[in-house]
């Protein structure tokens, strides 16, 4: 069962992606957390893709792996912000956010709030290079920056959709905006915490240090 799989980083355009790929057609979970959302979903974004695209490779044969970059200048900023909102969420016993998605930030960030910029940027560096090693000559991964003019041309051509449309992807999520995808309705988003007949299980892996 191929999916496509969006493994860039939180702040470098994963909700305006997800919007793009509904309008082609698809059904998408921007993070997942079950095994069922990620049964329903053609695409997933954001966690924990972006930090267990190696183990996803391996559950997910002849999928497809987009990665989205963004300008260190614009990112960490955005970064730092979202964390503000995030860290007492991300606590590793009190924090309430759903344990996987505390367990795909501690794994690519830290389990420690707040954040320095150059720890930030260090983080960016070492997810960039992992992502960039891990995929290297392969034809089933693309780079793109959805700022970039044409970035949501080459992503349809990646994906081999030929769907009418705008080349450029939308923004969203712009400042301090960190909640569009909830405000955004369409019959095909998926629920990231989708039950099924396993409940709301999620795959067995454990993961690794990144390099």
């Amino acid at each position: 069962m191929s999916k496509i799989f969006i493994i860039g980083l939180p702040r470098t355009g994963t909700t305006s992606i997800s919007v793009a790929l509904l309008e082609m057609g698809l059904s998408v979970a921007h993070t997942a957390f079950t095994k069922k959302a990620f049964e329903m979903a053609d695409a997933i974004s954001d966690a924990p893709c972006f930090s267990d695209y190696m183990h996803l490779d391996e559950l997910f044969p002849n999928s497809k792996f987009i990665y989205l970059a963004r300008d260190l200048d614009k990112w960490v900023p955005s970064m730092i912000m979202l964390l503000e909102k995030m860290a007492s969420r991300l606590d590793a016993k009190t924090g309430t956010f759903n344990p996987i998605l505390k367990r795909s930030f501690h794994h690519t960030f830290s389990s420690t709030y707040p954040l320095t910029h150059n720890e930030l940027v260090d983080c960016y560096s070492r997810h960039e290079r992992a992502v960039s090693s891990y995929f290297k000559d392969r034809d089933d991964f693309l780079s793109i920056d959805v700022s970039e003019p044409g970035s949501l041309l080459k992503a349809r051509e990646f994906l081999g959709i030929e769907t009418p449309g705008d080349a450029d992807f939308p923004k969203l999520n712009v400042g301090r905006n960190v909640a569009n995808w909830k405000e955004y309705k369409h019959p095909n988003k998926i629920n990231s915490n989708l039950a099924g007949a396993e409940h709301r299980k999620y795959f067995d892996y454990r993961l690794t240090d990144q390099q």
